[in-house]
């Protein structure tokens, strides 16, 4: 099997998110939109869970938005920063994980969810198998992910800067999945009927470098392998800053970022579930119906 590719420093997104733990609560508006429409999804289905694995689960905030739901009986919440574990534990079980596997010893699991974490793991349809495999029969998987579009004014910006200023880009903005291609590892993974949406949201921010300090505050700053080791130019980013304002600015100075959600919702493989129909088995013509 080809290895995948080494895109994100794993140490870096430890750093990051337990340097986020301390104010994270400042900034986790998208962590907590992600979690109503968990909510949302577990209010339309018909069926208990007694155990939930939520995976880069931060600091608990599943296990709280879920705790006394009447379809919910447990939440494991697991995270690779031992600080959003320890906040984790207020709100029930909580265990330290790897960045790109699942802790071991788990019970068997109803649901595996994961809000806003995928879109940092190097590889994601091996997490992802993983996932798969520790759920029951007709056991859920729900995951939100950053998507293609996320911050797309941002990354356009920043390459125009250096391009024009140092003559060539380096990355600062990590690559994000696209709806077709993250919807196609559901099947990969071995799960069953697979359902994948997303919505754009357009956040305001006063500069760009409002929207840059509350990427770094969420845990969500450079984690690239090829990210520059030294402090970028202040120029880069005045000129980034200008090209912004001009593209995309506002009347009243403010200027939009685009954060691009994905929603994934699939099954573990049970013989109770709903088969599509074998091709040609249909017996009303769809010409007739027309």
């Amino acid at each position: 099997m080809m290895k995948a590719p080494t895109i994100f420093d794993n140490a870096q997104i430890i750093r990051a998110r337990t340097r986020a733990a301390a104010n994270f609560s400042d900034v986790d508006f998208l962590k907590m939109l992600a979690v109503d429409r968990l909510c949302d999804r577990l209010d339309l289905m018909r069926r208990n869970f007694d155990t939930i694995l939520d995976v880069g689960a931060h600091g608990g905030y599943v296990a709280r938005a879920l705790a006394g739901h009447e379809k919910v009986s447990s939440i494991i919440s697991a995270d690779p920063s031992s600080a959003f574990v320890s906040q984790a534990q207020s709100f029930g079980d909580s265990h330290l994980m790897p960045v790109e596997s699942l802790p071991d010893d788990l019970p068997p699991l109803d649901g595996v969810v994961s809000l806003l974490y995928l879109h940092q793991v190097n590889d994601l349809p091996g997490l992802m198998r993983q996932m798969a495999q520790k759920l029951s029969p007709d056991g859920l998987f729900f995951a939100v992910l950053f998507g293609g579009r996320t911050l797309q004014e941002l990354k356009a910006c920043l390459s125009a800067a250096e391009e024009e200023i140092l003559g060539g880009i380096s990355p600062h903005v990590a690559p994000m999945a696209d709806i077709r291609d993250v919807g196609g590892l559901l099947g990969r993974a071995g799960l069953a009927l697979p359902v994948a949406d997303s919505e754009l949201l357009t956040v305001t921010y006063s500069s760009v470098f409002k929207l840059m300090q509350e990427l770094r505050q969420m845990g969500e700053g450079n984690s690239l392998v090829g990210r520059r080791n030294t402090l970028s130019r202040r120029d880069v980013f005045m000129r980034t800053a200008s090209l912004y304002q001009e593209r995309y600015g506002r009347d009243d100075g403010t200027i939009p970022a685009s954060f691009e959600l994905i929603h994934l919702t699939a099954w573990s493989p049970d013989a109770s579930q709903q088969k599509p129909l074998r091709p040609g088995s249909a017996k009303v013509s769809l010409k007739d119906v027309l």
